[in-house]
Formats: structure tokens, C-alpha cells, sequence
């Protein structure tokens, strides 16, 4: 019996995702950050979805002094979940790709904010708030506790979740009330931080994690990998296309339909 050849039609398309990065701690002088991720934070973060989601993906990357940050109308409209880092160049991105994302979010695609992305043009437009927050950075560790065990994106994730050194972050975080709150982290310092929240904007999910500063090796944890593979496919869009809009309505119209 000869066995019968797949089907293309029965595999399911790999999921488009785009990590973003602004790539500019890496290329400092005799860069920690670059001793840290030789291939940068987005290479690292892209190798991560990889491995573990292997030809379910197919990864990109994308930085901010690539022509149009990486991000022309294209790859965005091609993207499907969007990852995105940033921390001391938010406000060199441009205001006309940050719309472009924001459009694209809410027609369905769906994006991760990382770390000190809190302070990114593109949360802050989806949040609608300050996103401030309180900080140490002295290699504080941090314990990343699941407080919605059944959401898939704590699934195969331990809990707690230890990182021995990283960024303090802290409360108030001045971000609306999550539609999920998945993660909370605490720290030796006793500040405690709703790390791990989502929501939805339009068609698009939204998903920040807080774990990942440009000092620190975390990106290499396994187990954030695992967050971010999760994530990866939690945010990943049910629809695309344009946001819904309003339109005029002509008077007459229910008469008609009579």
C-alpha cells in the first residue's frame, strides 16, 4: 500500500510575526547589551520563538533606523502578531508608523509590548494612559507568580517563575484595568508589579510582560521564551482588515427595509 502524499491545503499557514527592536543598546562602545545578544534582543527573542514553535512561525525582524523603522505599510500588513522593545528611543519613532501600527491593531493583528515598551508611543496610544511606573535597576530579583493558571499563556510556564537578576519594576503602574491579569511579579526590595496583563483594541490583543531588561541575560531564559511562544499564539488574529468606522446614515433607511 503506498502511503498517500500530505495535502498542502490541510497545513495550516505558518504565523507571520515581526520582532521589533530600536536596536540601539547593542551598538554602543563595548555594549553590555551586545556581550549579552551578539545577534541583538530581537535575535535572541526571534531564536526563542523558533525553537520552540519551529515551522509554526515564520519570524522577522525589524529595528528603528531601518528605513521607515522596518515597518513600511508591506510588513505590516503582512504581520500578523507584532513584538515589540524599546527603551531610550521612543520618541525618534515615527509618528506615521505608529499609526500604522495602531490601525493595523485594531484590525486584528496582534501585538506584545516588552519591558520599557511601557513607555513606547504605540502602548501608550493603545493604553491611553501614562504607562509610568516606579524602577530600580540594581539586579534585583524577581519572582514572576501566575495568577491566572488556565489563560494559554501560562501554560508550560513554572510558577513562580524565578529571574535571579533584573530591572525593578514596580506599582502603581498606571495602565488601564487589564481585561486579563495573567502574571504579577514580586521583589527583594518588596515592590510588587502586575507584570504579565491583556486586553483588546479593536479586533487586535494586546499582551505586555514586563520581564527583560537590555542589562540582563533574560531573553535567553527558557522559560520567557515559553511566555513569549505562548503569547505569540494567544495574539494571533481570529480577523484582519480595516478597523470598523462609523458611517452616514441616511433618514429612510428602516422605511425601505419595510
Amino acid at each position: 500500500m503506498t502511503a498517500s502524499a500530505p495535502n498542502p491545503a490541510s497545513t495550516p499557514a505558518p504565523l507571520r510575526v515581526t520582532v521589533w527592536n530600536e536596536n540601539r543598546h547593542e551598538n554602543y562602545p563595548d555594549s553590555l547589551t551586545a556581550k549579552l545578544y551578539p545577534t541583538g534582543m530581537h535575535g535572541a527573542i526571534a531564536d526563542g520563538l523558533t525553537s520552540l514553535l519551529g515551522s509554526g512561525v515564520e519570524v522577522r525582524t525589524a529595528t528603528l533606523d531601518e528605513p521607515e523603522h522596518g515597518l513600511p505599510q508591506s510588513v505590516v500588513d503582512s504581520t500578523e502578531v507584532l513584538l515589540w522593545w524599546g527603551h531610550e528611543a521612543h520618541p525618534e519613532v515615527d509618528d506615521v508608523v505608529v499609526e500604522r501600527v495602531y490601525d493595523a491593531v485594531l484590525g486584528g493583528m496582534g501585538i506584545i509590548v516588552l519591558h520599557s515598551g511601557h513607555y513606547s508611543k504605540i502602548f501608550r496610544k493603545l493604553m491611553g494612559t501614562s504607562c509610568s511606573l516606579r524602577w530600580r535597576n540594581d539586579g534585583d530579583r524577581e519572582v514572576v507568580w501566575t495568577v491566572d493558571p488556565t489563560h494559554p499563556i501560562a501554560q508550560g510556564v513554572p510558577d513562580p517563575l524565578v529571574i535571579e537578576a533584573q530591572e525593578m519594576y514596580g506599582e502603581f503602574f498606571d495602565i488601564p484595568t487589564p481585561d486579563e491579569l495573567i502574571f504579577i511579579s514580586s521583589f527583594t526590595g518588596g515592590e510588587v508589579f502586575r507584570s504579565g496583563a491583556t486586553w483588546t483594541r479593536g479586533h487586535g490583543r494586546v499582551f505586555y510582560f514586563s520581564p527583560g531588561d537590555q542589562e540582563y541575560p533574560v531573553y535567553h531564559h527558557p522559560s520567557i521564551h515559553r511566555v513569549l511562544a505562548n503569547g505569540v499564539q494567544w495574539a494571533a488574529p481570529t480577523r484582519r482588515g480595516p478597523a470598523l468606522d462609523a458611517t452616514f446614515h441616511e433618514r429612510g433607511w428602516f422605511d425601505a427595509t419595510q
